[in-house]
């Protein structure tokens, strides 16, 4: 009996130190620079974004927040560099909804694979963006109408720029095709800089892309909205019809984008973290910041992140593997 209750008793004690050593080293995280990870160039709005996020939080932990560009395969290199960083908290990853389905799309090896669903841990959803059907100027098209008679019947082929193969454009794009029974060829681009350049450039007639990197072009009449994806017009762009109005049900995507960490960060830096973000989501600067990005804060617990990337998953696999959906 007395065995047992001094084994009882030194459990307890090593618990209590455990806990306490956590917390103190909660505490002190963090206490050296950490890594931003961006899986794109230069440029686009997720980059904007980690930019806008790195300054504020490196002045609320008074450690610099590095932003480092990583880009390639739609996403895939930086998020895996990520996956196989060490979960100390230091080395982080800002993704947009592209993470979730890159990889059902494109082929990857052991190298560059990681587990969408198990493989990191989520901190904090960020923002959710609207996504736009958006015309070139150049196009000639002035109503959605125009441009789905471009691409409609025999010897008919209208093609749409994207972010990368495997990104919630390029699966919007998929999506109107069948729903509108049009012929649309798919350019993939390393970014959204470069998709919306060349479409300004008059290269590609539209492009499926989110708001921020294509309104300040809408006055000029450089680019034209001609629809929205979300279930109601954006509050961003209100005159802008959805395509359910138009008459393409069951056409909905809305991307987001997200703060994740290694696989087995600590729930103490994952709390700190996210207490963190949802301060500056609330920030006026940043909201208005956002907006001007095509973005709307979020927030949240971590599980809000976790649950929208997994609905993200299944739905778009299903939506991949019906249309057969590959890399360009």
């Amino acid at each position: 009996m007395k065995h047992t209750r001094r084994h009882a008793i030194a459990a307890a004690i090593s618990i209590a130190a455990a806990c306490v050593t956590g917390l103190a080293w909660a505490d002190a995280y963090p206490s050296k620079p950490i890594t931003l990870v961006v899986a794109y160039p230069a440029g686009g709005d997720t980059d904007a974004l980690a930019r806008l996020f790195a300054e504020k939080l490196s002045t609320r932990v008074g450690q610099p927040v590095v932003v480092d560009n990583r880009p390639g395969a739609s996403g895939i290199i930086g998020s895996a560099y990520v996956s196989k960083a060490a979960p100390d908290g230091y080395t982080l990853l800002l993704a947009p909804s592209t993470f979730s389905i890159a990889q059902l799309v494109l082929k990857t090896n052991g190298a560059s694979a990681y587990d969408v669903l198990n493989g990191f841990t989520p901190i904090v959803q960020t923002g959710s963006q609207p996504l736009f059907l958006v015309a070139s100027g150049g196009s000639g098209f002035t109503s959605l109408k125009d441009a789905v008679a471009a691409a409609k019947g025999a010897g008919k082929s209208l093609s749409y720029a994207s972010p990368g193969s495997g990104s919630p454009m390029h699966i919007l794009g998929e999506m109107f095709a069948r729903a509108s029974g049009t012929n649309l060829a798919h350019v993939p681009y390393k970014g959204v800089a470069p998709a919306v350049n060349d479409v300004l450039g008059g290269h590609v007639p539209v492009t499926f892309i989110t708001l921020g990197p294509v309104a300040p072009y809408f006055a000029n009449g450089k680019l034209l909205p001609l629809a929205v994806a979300s279930r109601e017009r954006s509050p961003l762009a209100p005159k802008v019809p959805t395509l359910a109005e138009l008459g393409y049900k069951d056409v909905e995507v809305t991307a987001w984008n997200g703060l994740w960490g290694p696989r087995h960060l600590s729930p103490e830096i994952v709390k700190t973290l996210n207490g963190h973000f949802n301060d500056i989501l609330k920030m006026p600067d940043i909201v208005a910041r956002m907006a001007v990005l095509g973005t709307a804060p979020v927030g949240g617990d971590a599980d809000v992140l976790g649950k929208t990337n997994a609905a993200d998953f299944t739905r778009f696999g299903k939506v991949i593997k019906e249309l057969g959906i590959q890399a360009d």
